[in-house]
């Protein structure tokens, strides 16, 4: 007996609630069934009976007559009645409550296959968008310490409070079947600090999932190398990049705008290599163009050996083994 009452308190507060109302509701229709059996005259009258009354509904199909049957109503309508407004109210409080859990980051994400994004900012929030632009379908957890609740509405996105680096924190994002991980630059670090804790992150991510593919945001380029050795896959170095934008903005001579421009390209398209073998080999790089044209393919440089090279003439012969840089459409 006390095993099974050790069993019944470790369900969760829902199961036990709906067990005590199917019983009490039981035990009621039963015993009417009993006490009256020319009015309830099958158990199952007697249950649906119990079930109306106790949830305050009264039908009116069936009525107890006898003195018993309405001492036994009195006793389903203070208990049973009480017993269904509690169970109503507890699922009403417990689902407001996971709501609340869920807004401040304290429910474990049970899904697998997902993105890791680490750290919120307009870089992050603005990567979001885009994903649900594109119709994705990405599974998306949110990592970050700085924040007490995900403000924005996101669909496609579970929030975790807390640091990456916390173990505890990455079981509940179940980075262990996670399958990328975005680690962004703390904008509120001063560059060296954030760097730092980028590859303590790295590190922490690498541990829990060895086989996890990073993305890591570095702000200097001495901390590039590190970020590699610790584990990252891609290491991405903003601040070169919007140097680059910068210079191209400074010096250009046309109406062209290098940033829109840029933005809007890599929006809709994404870089792609694809190895020359086949029916390629052999073959112009012009033929290469009008081959690639039919798929949607831009070709914008080609690799021999260790050589990357975007300077294309109509007489380069593709051979096995090259490979070619070219604009590929969007994945779906």
């Amino acid at each position: 007996m006390q095993s099974l009452l050790r069993l019944y308190f470790q369900l969760p507060l829902f199961i036990r609630l709906i067990t005590i109302v199917f019983l009490t509701m039981t035990i009621f229709g039963f015993l009417i069934h009993i006490i009256e059996p020319a009015n309830f005259p099958t158990f199952f009258d007697g249950l649906w009976w119990a079930i109306v009354t106790g949830a305050t509904v009264g039908y009116g199909d069936y009525v107890p007559l006898s003195t018993m049957g309405k001492i036994v109503a009195m006793g389903l309508i203070l208990s049973g009645g009480g017993l269904v407004t509690f169970y109503m109210a507890t699922i009403s409080a417990t689902t407001v409550k996971h709501e609340k859990d869920l807004t401040e980051g304290k429910v474990d994400f049970k899904g697998s296959d997902h993105l890791v994004i680490i750290g919120w900012n307009e870089r992050t929030r603005h990567l979001i968008n885009m994903l649900e632009q594109q119709n994705l379908h990405e599974r998306i957890v949110l990592i970050d310490r700085s924040m007490d609740r995900l403000q924005q509405n996101m669909a496609s996105v579970q929030f975790v409070h807390g640091s990456a680096t916390n173990e505890e924190i990455l079981e509940k994002a179940n980075v262990g079947k996670a399958r990328m991980a975005i680690i962004t630059a703390d904008p509120s670090l001063e560059e060296e600090q954030s760097d730092q804790a980028v590859i303590h992150q790295i590190v922490s991510l690498k541990g829990h999932h060895p086989g996890l593919f990073i993305i890591a945001e570095v702000l200097t380029e001495k901390q590039k190398i590190n970020a590699e050795r610790a584990g990252a896959n891609t290491v991405i170095r903003s601040n070169d990049f919007m140097s680059s934008l910068f210079y191209q903005e400074l010096y250009r001579n046309d109406p062209v705008k290098p940033f829109e421009l840029l933005l809007d390209l890599l929006t809709e398209r994404q870089f792609h290599e694809e190895k020359i073998n086949g029916n390629l080999v052999g073959i112009s790089i012009l033929n290469a163009y009008e081959h690639f044209l039919k798929e949607h393919y831009q070709i914008i440089g080609i690799k021999k050996g260790e050589d990357l090279s975007y300077d294309l003439h109509p007489d380069i012969i593709l051979e096995e083994g090259d490979i070619l840089v070219v604009f590929s459409p969007l994945r779906k």
